[in-house]
């Protein structure tokens, strides 16, 4: 079998930090930000932690070069 492809749409999307954990950005922070208060806004900012094992094990796969 020959080498897999690494999906790069995948790749943009997501990181893989040092230690293995998946991080990703919070959805529906595109735009309409405007009504939205202070502490929601700076909420969104920061990156959640993939946990669920069976999405992480789906993920590992589709990015077999990482």
């Amino acid at each position: 079998m020959g080498k897999l492809k690494t999906k790069k749409t995948l790749a943009k999307r997501i990181k893989i930090t040092k230690t293995g954990k998946i991080v990703r950005k919070l959805q529906a922070t595109s735009h309409n930000k405007r009504k939205w208060t202070a502490s929601k806004r700076f909420r969104k900012l920061r990156e959640a932690v993939v946990s669920t094992s069976g999405v992480i094990i789906r993920l590992k796969k589709l990015l077999p070069g990482k």
